[in-house]
């Protein structure tokens, strides 16, 4: 992606969007990366360069910012994710799927020229394989975030072969980062576990201890999407979205990981309504096709992420 690129990230106040939007104006200034969001911004995200309140269900607001900046290239990061939407699954369907037909009907008229999407391993269900789950399976997914998820990538991969617009996506993992606090998704717990560990309470996990979940480190994620989006273009053969994995573990596996740091800390189970969520996921990613494709690494383990959680925190 060349330097004189204008980018726009929506939902940039998200646990992803502020360390991407953080991240793309370090690689190219913050005039040419526009932050924006439904949610007032943070003092911090103020400071660091321009910000739009949009509201990324409406069109022309998208259009005019688009237009206004001259942005050429789109990260769409607003989304409600699985837990909370679960809550409200008739908002959550409208944020997730009108925001996307609106950014990649942008790029079908030729307003934008690159479009960065991300899924999740939501699109997966029961009937998935539970390990190593391989980039083309079976996808039912039970949860109204999976359902958005699965239909966008079908969108994505459409738009690509039907008009030719540049989109590309992977599909998360859990989320891990020091950055921001948790937004509402069934992995949260290995966010919200480092802020007990460090406040010396007990942690009560929602998951029972034994769930095995993929997960990856925000450094990792945030590597990851500026990887994709400076691929060659003839390196990307899948346009609905890669399998994406770092590190596997269960809220046990984790919590004996922090207690190397905070010996006296405590956890005790208490499952809710996520667990039924978790189970429907696999328990790990087979991700070879990013690996073969564009190059794919991750560089943080178990213990690794643990630490510099703590170094950060």
């Amino acid at each position: 992606m060349k330097n004189q690129s204008k980018h726009l990230i929506i939902g940039a106040s998200g646990q992803i969007g502020s360390v991407l939007t953080a991240a793309l104006r370090h690689l190219y200034g913050a005039s040419a990366v526009v932050a924006s969001d439904i949610k007032t911004p943070t003092m911090a995200l103020l400071d660091q360069g321009p910000f739009e309140s949009i509201d990324a269900t409406d069109f022309d607001q998208l259009l005019t910012i688009v237009k206004t900046h001259k942005i050429d290239t789109v990260y769409l990061m607003a989304a409600m994710l699985s837990a909370n939407a679960e809550k409200r699954p008739e908002k959550a369907w409208d944020l997730n799927m009108s925001s996307l037909f609106h950014v990649l009907n942008l790029a079908k008229l030729g307003h934008i020229k690159h479009v960065f999407w991300p899924s999740s391993i939501a699109v997966f269900g029961p009937s998935s394989p539970k390990f190593k789950v391989p980039q083309q399976t079976i996808m039912e997914p039970t949860t109204v975030y999976g359902i958005s998820k699965l239909a966008g990538e079908r969108w994505c991969d459409y738009y690509h072969k039907n008009y030719g617009v540049d989109v590309r996506s992977l599909r998360f993992p859990g989320l891990i980062s020091w950055q921001s606090l948790p937004g509402g998704g069934t992995t949260d717990y290995a966010v919200d576990i480092f802020h007990k560990a460090i406040a010396s309470e007990t942690f009560e996990c929602f998951l029972s201890e034994n769930t095995a979940l993929p997960m990856m480190y925000m450094d990792d994620a945030i590597r990851a999407i500026l990887e994709l989006m400076n691929a060659n273009v003839n390196s990307i053969k899948i346009r609905s979205s890669y399998n994406l994995s770092a590190v596997s573990f269960t809220p046990k596996e984790l919590y004996h990981s922090i207690k190397k740091f905070h010996p006296s800390f405590e956890i005790r189970y208490a499952p809710d309504f996520r667990q039924a969520i978790a189970d429907s996921w696999p328990d790990s990613i087979d991700d070879s096709f990013a690996q073969k494709e564009w190059g794919w690494r991750p560089n943080f383990d178990l213990d690794a992420l643990v630490k510099d959680m703590f170094v950060h925190l």
